[in-house]
């Protein structure tokens, strides 16, 4: 089963999307089911994991809603407040639904790059290790370090570094991003989404010989057991289709790699990760 395991719906009056706003273009409108299922019959993806993008609890229960009428979706990797007094109880609820995979904060952009290692965050991510559920990570290069961090102090969680941690593709970066991800990859609980590139590269000219090298990198690093391709619909149309990203995936990934290794790239390992 192909599956897609990082993609985004939203609607744009339900208002918690913050980031949203008239200047992002393409992305200013609502994306629901009806607009992706047709990709999805057309490259043979059966099913997908839905991430949020709102840092709000009532986005999550909508998307888990979502699922319970929507047959492409296999789960979601919501969000809650990490620091919140009342944090296990939000996850027991979220939980009562087969969807509720993971969460994921939005480290990207948080004023603290280290905010990953405080005390009740760290506390907030034993509980989902106990309850086994997955932490997503959205982060840039200069928060690998407290990554590391975490991981050390949590050793137990199950956790998925989305977007190949965002190195600046267009900029041509190579460190930190290369030490950093490769030491994250040391973690053997540690996955990696193969996401989210093409809006790291340069959005009107990227080619496949800008992204090749780092697909290259950390196929090495994570190997075709922990890697597991992801969209990022509808965002990466900024800079490509559905269609696109799929190829570009299908052909950057090694050529030593057998069919076996691709299809979990392509559904098996997102299936074992996220326990669908």
């Amino acid at each position: 089963m192909r599956i897609d395991a990082h993609q985004h719906y939203w609607q744009v009056a339900r208002g918690d999307y913050g980031w949203l706003t008239p200047e992002q273009g393409v992305l200013y409108r609502d994306y629901g089911p009806d607009d992706l299922r047709p990709e999805l019959l057309r490259q043979q993806i059966k099913r997908t994991i839905v991430v949020q993008a709102a840092p709000t609890v009532e986005e999550t229960r909508y998307l888990l809603e979502l699922c319970e009428r929507e047959e492409t979706l296999a789960g979601v990797v919501g969000w809650v407040d990490l620091e919140a007094d009342g944090v296990e109880q939000v996850l027991d609820e979220l939980a009562q639904s087969p969807y509720f995979k993971g969460v994921r904060p939005m480290l990207q952009d948080m004023e603290d790059d280290a905010y990953i290692t405080r005390d009740r965050v760290v506390r907030s991510l034993e509980l989902l290790a106990e309850r086994g559920l997955a932490l997503d990570i959205l982060i840039r290069s200069r928060h690998l370090p407290y990554v590391l961090q975490m991981l050390e102090r949590v050793p137990g969680l199950r956790a998925v570094i989305d977007h190949i941690a965002k190195p600046d593709i267009a900029g041509g970066e190579r460190e930190p991003w290369l030490s950093g991800l490769e030491a994250a990859a040391s973690h053997l609980n540690v996955y990696c989404k193969l996401s989210g590139m093409v809006t790291e590269a340069d959005l009107a000219n990227w080619t496949e010989s800008d992204i090749r090298p780092y697909v290259t990198e950390v196929c090495r690093m994570f190997g075709p057991d922990r890697l597991m391709f992801g969209s990022d619909w509808p965002v990466c149309l900024l800079a490509a289709s559905y269609e696109d990203v799929v190829r570009l995936i299908e052909r950057t990934l090694p050529e030593s790699w057998t069919s076996a290794d691709r299809t979990a790239v392509f559904g098996g390992n997102a299936a074992r990760f996220y326990r669908i």
